[in-house]
């Protein structure tokens, strides 16, 4: 590995943007370094959409290769959603070789300081940026996300909440300063005077357990706030998306030795078909932080069998839409008709449950009734959809088998207001793209209850008529309290009943977001502004990204002496 640049000359390329980083998580105002649009790439070093593309095809079919210690053999287990073979191996590592390895590359990453740790960050995240192209495919191969989401969302929106960590992560590592003069006067004695120094110490290897939807907007948090904070992590993507976290460890080494620090510090553990290593690297002593996206059967496992570790997790949860009258019905349709498909319901963020007074709701095009919003709602739908080369751009294709069969079986669960349909995707003609259905319920039926109070991943919503607008809140109350949600959403221009909902919201500690009717969705949040998750319900103990996601990640050491 040739030398690159030097961590003290990182800081300085780095500065002016990592300055404006951390203003931004103060101010919450719009800003983002990594450009959206894909015209934006292809010059200064950034791959060009061909380029992306060709880089992208060379990594299939063949090995990809780390150089890092413990490696005992190779894996391939990915299959794309969208039917294309993917063929690539990745090294399989031995833990008892490897995990020692990256202990021991703590002292100096310890020693290079929390703007130090920051810059190598930084310049990680570029080089991932420049390479925004080739992480598109590798994202939309892995996770079934269609092309322009997948790079987007897989691409500077995950790069937007990586550097928003490290923006955290050296803010709590600043609120104490490095070195202080203690003087406590004794009268007509000398003063007692020491000096102090503190330092922030990591905790120990990290563990990063990757999720098969989004592998890198969930993943880069974790990831960045723990190399920042001065511990290694050890990169456990979901075996299904391995390749875009494999491409992340592959670049954050090479920026690492390039800066003079042991590339250990961040390595890949990838495994073989059915071996399930989570559970096993997860209880091992030297794992002192995980972090996981995915079922809350095994995030509630990793949280009473790892009490050696800081443990954060997003599971599951019941996403809920109060929908009580509105002064934009057309407006309202179309954005709950594009939140409920895009990426085809496949976000922990999608409303599930849209509850709806069975007495009707109040429009600005007059009453409309239980039955009129659910059918206007599935004909906007139709709408959005309708044209097959748009509506293969929304949904892009189904991550695994369960989702499909949860399709399958909601005509069973009640009234279908909108049956799914199957469609053929122009390029990918092995690709299963469905689109949602959505399922009449009421409230005031008790063999329903288990069905809304309950999780069901993938486009699979449900209109559950309840009694009353405040009966309405009384139900989302209990499912954030019970179930947790990631996202509320409420449609109302009645300003108690906006209250009402604001204050379940508060006092459940769900995001909510309230008539949304243009071009922002519950389902997206933005990073350096919006909070993903709160940490506060059952359906996530962490936000994305505040101070608690990376205070309890390292802990400060004195060290005095006599001055």
């Amino acid at each position: 590995m040739t030398a690159g640049p030097t961590a003290e000359q990182l800081i300085e390329k780095h500065r002016a943007t990592f300055e404006k980083a951390v203003e931004t998580i103060g101010t919450r105002a719009y800003w983002s370094p990594h450009p959206e649009h894909p015209k934006a790439y292809g010059e200064n070093g950034s791959l060009s959409a061909e380029e992306g593309k060709a880089a992208f095809d060379a990594l299939l079919g063949g090995r990809f290769p780390l150089d890092q210690p413990g490696t005992d053999g190779w894996s391939a287990t990915e299959t794309s959603p969208y039917g294309i073979p993917m063929g690539v191996e990745y090294p399989h590592a031995d833990p008892d070789v490897l995990l020692p390895a990256m202990r021991a590359a703590m002292p100096a990453w310890r020693a290079a300081g929390p703007e130090g740790r920051a810059a190598v960050c930084l310049e990680i995240l570029a080089r991932i940026n420049a390479r925004t192209h080739e992480f598109a495919h590798a994202v939309m191969h892995t996770s079934g996300q269609a092309f322009m989401m997948a790079l987007q969302a897989g691409g500077p929106h995950a790069q937007d909440r990586g550097m928003e960590a490290v923006a955290y992560a050296y803010v709590e590592q600043t609120r104490v300063p490095g070195t202080a003069h203690w003087s406590k006067p004794q009268g007509k004695r000398d003063p007692l005077d020491l000096s102090k120094q503190f330092t922030a110490v990591g905790r120990g290897v990290a563990l990063l357990i990757g999720c098969n939807t989004f592998p890198t907007w969930n993943g880069f948090p974790g990831l960045f706030a723990s190399l920042a904070t001065g511990n290694p992590v050890l990169v456990k993507p979901h075996p299904r998306a391995v390749l875009p976290l494999a491409l992340t460890v592959r670049i954050a080494r090479e920026v690492l030795a390039e800066a003079g620090f042991d590339p250990n510090l961040v390595a890949l553990a990838a495994e073989r078909e059915g071996e399930g290593i989570a559970k096993q690297l997860a209880v091992r002593p030297e794992v002192r932080i995980i972090d996981y996206t995915g079922s809350t059967a095994f995030g509630d496992w990793l949280e009473q069998h790892a009490p050696q570790a800081q443990v954060y997790t997003e599971k599951a949860g019941v996403n809920t839409v109060v929908v009580e009258s509105t002064d934009d019905y057309k407006g309202m349709l179309g954005n709950l008709a594009f939140s409920l498909s895009l990426y085809s319901g496949q976000m922990c963020t999608t409303p599930q449950n849209l509850l709806i007074p069975r007495g009707g709701i109040t429009t600005d095009q007059g009453e409309k009734s239980f039955d009129e919003v659910v059918s206007d709602l599935a004909g906007a739908v139709g709408k959005l959809l309708g044209d097959d080369a748009r509506a293969n751009a929304v949904l892009g294709a189904i991550v695994n088998p369960q989702v499909g069969e949860r399709i399958d079986a909601a005509a069973s669960l009640g009234e279908v207001a909108l049956p799914s349909r199957t469609l053929t995707h122009p390029d990918f003609p092995d690709a299963t793209v469905r689109t949602p259905v959505v399922v009449k319920l009421d409230s005031g039926k008790p063999e329903s209850e288990a069905t809304y109070l309950s999780e069901c991943f993938g486009p699979v919503s449900f209109a559950v008529a309840v009694d009353s607008a405040e009966a309405a809140v009384a139900l989302l109350r209990r499912t954030v309290r019970e179930q947790g949600a990631m996202t509320v959403g409420a449609y109302t221009t009645s300003g108690t009943v906006e209250k009402l909902v604001e204050e379940a919201c508060l006092e459940e500690c769900a995001q909510l977001s309230l008539n949304l009717t243009g071009g922002v969705y519950v389902n997206q949040t933005a990073g350096f502004s919006d909070f993903h998750g709160s940490g506060g319900n059952p359906a996530a103990n962490a936000a994305l990204c505040d101070g608690a996601f990376v205070a309890n990640r390292f802990r400060t050491v004195e060290v005095r002496r006599p001055a």
